[in-house]
């Protein structure tokens, strides 16, 4: 009985199951018919919603479709693109006077970053994200999982997905809060010019949307409120973002040898056969290759046109007697990439009605952008794809005032033996060749090059005053990219014409190991080594890299000097201003004219000077820092002779420590004073106080900390004992002294310059001192940094030397501190023996610096 009852129970128990599993599927397909319906009716709503959206705005077709309607912008972004690499570019395009006064012109690129949209089909959303492109690793090696990790893209913005195209392979996001300033995370233009605060949306808005195969732009005007110690201002800012699509496979890098001067890309390269990471950086160049059909004529030496040539436009807005002359500057390039192996490479040329797309905020064409602004310079800085190196566009910024710094350089420099260049205006031919040059310099930049402030050392100075020589080299330095200036070492005598910098051996040099095309990695890297071990010895090769101004450590590597002796060039230098200064009135006479270009000549003529002076003083202390490699048998550091650094000394003692009368004190101080522009207008300076300030300046220099420890070094390290082969801070300290106190020392009533330049030379010790006793950070006692990760950014700004030699830690317990108290102890004495001889100021200035001293020297610190 039991038995029976537990089969019936069985058999129940199955049924039920059976009947749940069919409930349960039935159930199951009723939801995938539910949800699948779901999906259909949300696919139709989409769908509609994307006709609907063409049919009340208008549709423009390009890299992405971009629809508009009314002041909505809408980008279509086709599922194929999705994880692919774009370049962000946002340059300014419009600027307000105050933005002007600023510095900050149309043209200028201020921020770029590379950025992939992502679509999210469950949260209905695109999510855009940034990295930086700057690490490697092969795709099948082990680390490349962990390089993943490590260096991962960051979210910067989220798009609701608003509909989608017809056959679901795009879908469409509503982009105008990340251009019309409510969102930072395309465009933080207040950020990246120095403004800060935020946009105000309400005065801010679209103002245009192109979009085309490669690349979309987008311009708007964002408004801001500055402040600055008085009423706010409203300040509105043009600025264009370019969304450049990226190469899927990017271009094949080269590698620097900082032997040449490029600008570059760090990049990470990681493998798992590494013992350490390995650190390269891409020099930045244009893609420049033979067509497929041309290679082999290329490779047997023919010159071939590239497949794409570079191709710069003017900006219309410039001047019509200018333009031919920057095009003249473009094209003088050509040579130098015919010994790269490429003929016409290089293009300038006006926009014509066939470039019906021109636009020069447009990152498909490279322009050189006129700016209409006080500022005197220009400037030629390129969009570079940071994956590879390669430069994708050019912008020169061309300031309209940059004609006065060349007017002041050549009537300067040259208007002693050259009668075009003295007056108040040049012809348009004389300036359309200064402009010629300098068209030359900054599209120089623009392929990549750096300055090389060492090519003016290849020459002699005496050259430079030959007529055959200057002919045959065409220039003042063997490369434009050194500011190597006008000939100011020509004399009239010498009937010297060619006076203007030009292209020269290195720049054809750097071009050729920078763009000269190569089948393959192994012969690349071969001929490139071999190209630059042939011209290894010759000066006239030498890549000198540009050095912060205020801290020159290699006197050879200087801005605006000439020749291979800064003495030697400097004293030509003095005779030719000498010239100027006895001519500053007739050259600057403009009947019932005020004196204020009268003024504004003499102040330049005194800064030419004193640049001289700084072209000398480097000498002293100076080391020739060579980038040596191991086989090529040279000395890295190379201290410049004593010889040198004597001559150097007594240069600034005949010259600056005994103050040039003939340049302070002349006749033009009767109708003016030096002269110098600044925003309240011409400010003027006494010649009393401006030969004080600037003596001073180069006392200072004269005894900073790190010459005189680089000194010491020398003395250290001196091999063979060769003693009388150097020039030791005692001597230094001995030269001077015996000038600076020469009166004292004779008894003699001391004049107002003779006090003024002891008084200069007394504070010069005692503030240099005193600041050896500043209380120090603990932070900042460190002797070397700590074995940091190197960082990920953009090449080193060129005015501060990559190279950093650390000689100024712990000065407090250096031999400086000695010798310069030691100094002053000295001073004292003879001050003292001497404090009753001369006249009553003489007597009063000895009693001054007596107090003066031992105050210092008694400072508890």
């Amino acid at each position: 009985m039991k038995k029976k009852t537990l089969i019936s129970s069985t058999k129940y128990v199955l049924v039920l199951l059976f009947l749940l599993s069919n409930v349960t599927a039935f159930s199951q397909k009723k939801k995938q018919k539910e949800t699948k319906t779901e999906t259909t009716k949300d696919t139709i709503a989409k769908t509609k919603g994307y006709a609907e959206l063409l049919k009340k705005g208008s549709l423009k077709k390009g890299l992405f479709n971009v629809i508009q309607v009314k002041t909505d912008i809408y980008f279509e972004i086709p599922d194929s693109l999705m994880g692919r690499e774009f370049l962000v570019v946002n340059k300014l395009s419009q600027v307000p006077m105050q933005v002007n006064e600023a510095g900050l012109n149309k043209g200028m690129n201020y921020e770029n970053k590379v950025i992939s949209f992502y679509k999210d089909t469950v949260a209905k959303k695109v999510w855009v994200k940034s990295s930086l492109p700057k690490v490697s690793s092969p795709e099948t090696d082990a680390i490349t999982a962990s390089v993943k990790d490590n260096f991962s893209e960051s979210i910067i913005e989220v798009f609701d997905i608003e509909t989608k195209n017809s056959d679901s392979t795009s879908v469409v996001i509503k982009v105008n809060k990340v251009f019309d300033g409510k969102q930072k995370s395309f465009n933080d233009v207040l950020s990246n010019i120095g403004f800060g605060g935020s946009v105000k949306s309400d005065l801010s808005y679209i103002e245009a949307v192109k979009t085309f195969p490669g690349n979309i732009v987008v311009k708007s005007q964002l408004t801001t409120s500055v402040s600055e110690g008085g009423p706010a201002l409203s300040v509105t800012l043009g600025v264009t973002s370019n969304i450049v699509l990226l190469d899927k496979v990017p271009m094949k890098p080269r590698f620097l040898d900082k032997r040449i001067g490029y600008f570059t890309e760090k990049h990470w390269y990681f493998n798992d056969n590494q013992h350490a990471m390995v650190e390269k950086e891409l020099i930045t160049r244009w893609r420049l290759e033979p067509k497929k059909e041309d290679e082999a004529r290329y490779l047997k030496g023919e010159l071939v046109e590239p497949k794409k040539p570079i191709v710069y436009y003017i900006d219309p807005s410039t001047p019509k007697q200018w333009r031919q002359y920057i095009i003249d500057g473009v094209h003088d390039w050509q040579a130098a990439f015919e010994r790269a192996g490429f003929k016409n490479a290089v293009i300038a040329k006006e926009p014509t009605e066939s470039d019906t797309d021109f636009d020069i905020d447009d990152v498909r064409y490279s322009v050189i952008t006129y700016a209409a602004s006080p500022k005197a310079n220009a400037m030629g800085p390129s969009v570079v794809d940071p994956r590879s190196g390669e430069i994708i566009e050019a912008d020169i910024i061309w300031w309209h005032n940059v004609m006065t710094s060349l007017h002041s350089w050549m009537r300067i420099q040259t208007g002693p033996i050259d009668p075009k260049a003295r007056g108040n205006k040049f012809s348009d031919t004389h300036m359309g060749e200064a402009i010629r040059f300098v068209s030359s310099h900054e599209v120089g930049h623009t392929f990549g090059l750096k300055h090389n402030m060492g090519a003016s050392f290849a020459f002699e100075v005496d050259s430079l005053r030959s007529k055959v020589f200057t002919e045959k080299m065409g220039g003042t330095a063997p490369s434009i990219m050194d500011y190597a200036r006008y000939n100011y070492v020509a004399q009239p005598e010498d009937g010297v014409t060619a006076i203007t910098p030009k292209i020269g051996e290195y720049d054809k040099y750097a071009i050729e190991w920078g763009y000269r095309w190569y089948p393959n990695e192994s012969e690349e890297k071969t001929k490139l080594s071999a190209l630059i071990g042939k011209h290894q010895n010759d000066p006239m090769y030498f890549y000198g890299e540009q050095q912060d101004g205020g801290a020159i450590i290699d006197p050879r590597s200087q801005s605006e000097d000439l020749g291979n002796d800064a003495v030697k060039a400097s004293e030509y230098g003095l005779k030719n201003l000498k010239r100027v200064v006895d001519n500053i009135l007739t050259w600057t006479y403009e009947k019932d004219a005020s004196y204020y270009e009268t003024g504004k000549l003499y102040i330049g003529t005194i800064g030419q000077w004193q640049l001289y002076n700084r072209h000398v003083l480097n000498n002293i202390g100076g080391v020739y820092l060579n980038t040596t490699v191991h086989g090529d048998h040279k000395s890295s550091y190379v201290p410049v002779s004593a010889t040198m650094q004597r001559k150097a000394t007594d240069y600034l003692l005949r010259n600056v420590i005994t103050i040039p009368q003939w340049l302070f004190f002349n006749p033009i101080l009767d109708k003016t004073n030096p002269l110098k522009d600044s925003p309240v207008g011409p400010y003027e300076y006494t010649p009393y106080t401006l030969s004080r300030e600037l003596q001073y300046g180069i006392l200072y220099d004269l005894f900073s900390d790190e010459r005189l420890l680089r000194m010491i070094e020398n003395e250290l390290y001196q091999r063979n004992g060769a003693k009388d082969k150097l020039f030791t801070v005692s001597d230094l300290f001995k030269r001077v002294h015996q000038q600076v106190f020469s009166g004292t020392i004779q008894n003699k009533s001391l004049s107002i310059l003779e006090r003024m330049t002891q008084k200069n030379y007394v504070d010069v010790l005692i503030v240099s001192t005193n600041k050896l006793f500043e209380k120090t950070d603990a932070k900042k006692l460190m002797f070397t940094k700590t074995l940091n990760m190197p960082m990920l950014c953009n090449h080193v700004h060129e005015d501060q030397m990559i190279r950093n030699i650390n000689q100024s830690s712990l000065k407090r317990v250096t031999e400086v501190t000695s010798e310069k108290k030691g100094e002053l102890n000295k001073v004292l004495q003879l001050l003292k023996l001497k404090k009753n001889t001369g006249n009553l100021e003489t007597r009063n200035h000895y009693s001054d610096l007596i107090n003066r001293i031992e105050k210092a020297l008694n400072n508890p610190l």
